[in-house]
């Protein structure tokens, strides 16, 4: 028995058996990932179930902070926009509360919490 061949059962030894049906072509879509990854179709399955669930997770987390950032920020928006006087034009305003939410330009550079942009 292959070396590989023994990882693969071991690494599924006493789990249950889940049997799907699938179209051809995803079939041969799987099959052609197993060829290229030297593993069997159910392995092949398996890697690619398991590499779905960590994407869809690591995609979960990701909108989860994005729409938290969005959120703090138009909570401090709409409170610093409180403190400007109304009788300030719109474009003043803008620009008050974009300093104030990312800091002056002179600084944004040195941030170390956003990623660098690029010129």
């Amino acid at each position: 028995m292959s070396e590989s061949k023994k990882i693969d059962e071991n690494a599924t030894a006493g789990h249950p058996v889940s049997a799907v049906k699938l179209p051809a072509v995803l079939t041969a879509s799987i099959d052609a990932w197993a060829s290229a990854h030297a593993v069997n179709r159910s392995e092949a399955i398996r890697q690619l179930v398991e590499l779905g669930l960590k994407a869809e997770a690591t995609a979960t987390a990701s909108w989860r902070e994005t729409s938290l950032a969005l959120a703090v920020e138009e909570l401090a928006t709409s409170q610093l926009d409180q403190f400007i006087d109304p009788a300030t034009p719109q474009e003043e305003r803008d620009r008050r509360i974009h300093r104030l939410t990312e800091g002056p330009p002179e600084f944004v550079g040195l941030r170390i919490d956003l990623p660098k942009r690029g010129n």
